[in-house]
């Protein structure tokens, strides 16, 4: 009798995911584990590496991954602890044959399973979290263009649009008769943190169904850069971050939306800005651990932040209302608009002198659409530290201001609160 763990990481959901379909048809008992790593502590920075909306988003997805897992006859366990020692002592407590898991190309994701198998645990990685499958891309990843646009064209030179999703597993593997001790069992209960927006699959669903179903990818392109409510974006970056939704699902959706009412500017420009998402995780298997240098990928050296400066930054008390707005809606709901992202990060590159490091931390922290790949390449764009051959993107605030909030709206909402 074959006993698997299945080992959940950015990847809270049942549908296409591969890696848990093959655990599933590989494993005669199956131990669904998520693992709350203690490397998600207070940063260098002084403050929690992982926010409490991000907490509670989390806590929310898996609370609803447990409750598709119930419904199939078995059950999510969750342990806290660093994830190779917790893994590697239920390896073999339950003689497990192997660990089923999401492959993540990013250095202490791949440390983590490193260790495993160094101590003898057989590890099986799938290659989940992407749009495309990289496998039909017309060039090798280490080889992949390093300019955004030329990656773009090579794709749609080959004609690739997105890899096809697979269903939920038809059968879920019994639990092992005796369940580990020291579990942490789910809260059974939803938790609400943001006014839009509530963590896992069934609520990632639900919000992809309406947004299609009212036509709102039609207008994509044109809102997008706004700042305030729902529709003017697409939210899916939350859920896609915790894998409660893949982008191929999404991408397929799209498509059939496409097929119903007729492509667009707007349709187009969500795949491409699902394409951006991707470009950030295939450089990971280019330059690796180069991309998590101070310097990035160039030589120019970084000057470490300023305390009192930092302090002001991301408490939203720089004394420049836009940005000081933007700060404080993130720190108050885990959410920032990718315009306000950009603005905010390029202040405090470039108008206040700070090191890049310190305001990915933040945004690591706070943001409840964290993800590795995506916040690492963004804030090396924005400071001139990554592939764009522009080297850096300095906003003109004042600008910002006018075209973007010319009647104050944004920053009375959140200066006022």
């Amino acid at each position: 009798m074959r006993t698997l763990i299945y080992w959940f990481r950015n990847d809270l959901r049942l549908a296409d995911n591969l890696a848990f379909t093959q655990a599933c048809l590989h494993a005669d008992y199956l131990l669904p584990v998520y693992v709350h790593d203690l490397k998600e502590g207070e940063t260098v920075y002084g403050f929690e590496r992982q926010g409490t909306h991000r907490q509670a988003f989390l806590r929310a997805s898996l609370d609803d991954l447990g409750y598709q897992l119930r419904a199939q006859g078995s059950d999510l366990l969750e342990f806290s602890g660093k994830s190779a020692e917790v893994l590697l002592r239920l390896f073999k407590d339950h003689a497990a044959d192997a660990i089923y898991c999401e492959q993540i190309e990013a250095p202490e994701e791949i440390e983590q399973v490193r260790i495993l198998q160094e101590q003898g645990a057989e590890v099986k990685e799938f290659w989940l979290s992407s749009m495309l499958d990289p496998q039909t891309f017309p060039f090798e990843l280490v080889k992949m263009p390093d300019v955004f646009t030329a990656f773009r064209r090579e794709v749609e030179r080959a004609e690739l649009k997105f890899a096809q999703p697979i269903n939920a597993p038809e059968k879920i593997p019994s639990l092992p008769a005796a369940l580990p001790e020291g579990s942490i069992l789910p809260s059974r209960s939803q938790s609400v943190l943001h006014p839009y927006l509530l963590g896992g699959a069934s609520y990632a669903q639900a919000h992809l169904k309406q947004y299609l179903e009212r036509r709102l990818p039609d207008s994509y392109k044109e809102t997008r850069n706004q700042l305030i409510g729902m529709d003017y974006s697409s939210k899916f970056s939350a859920w896609l971050a915790l894998g409660c939704i893949s982008a191929r699902d999404i991408a397929v959706q799209l498509s059939d939306y496409e097929n119903r009412y007729g492509a667009n500017d707007g349709t187009y420009w969500l795949w491409f800005e699902l394409l951006w998402r991707d470009y950030f995780r295939f450089i990971h298997f280019k330059y690796g651990r180069k991309l998590y240098r101070a310097s990035g990928l160039t030589g120019v050296p970084v000057k470490p932040s300023y305390a009192p400066s930092f302090e002001q930054w991301r408490t939203g008390s720089t004394g420049t209302a836009l940005v000081d707005a933007g700060m404080r809606e993130l720190q108050q709901s885990g959410y920032l608009s990718n315009r306000m992202r950009q603005i905010v990060a390029s202040y405090w590159i470039y108008d206040m002198q700070g090191d890049w490091r310190a305001g990915a931390a933040w945004f690591e922290s706070q943001l409840i659409d964290y993800d590795v790949y995506s916040n690492q390449g963004n804030w090396l764009y924005i400071a001139g530290r990554g592939t764009d051959p522009r080297g850096g993107r300095p906003f003109n605030v004042a600008k910002q201001t006018q075209d973007h909030d010319p009647k104050e709206i944004y920053r009375k909402l959140w200066l006022s609160s």
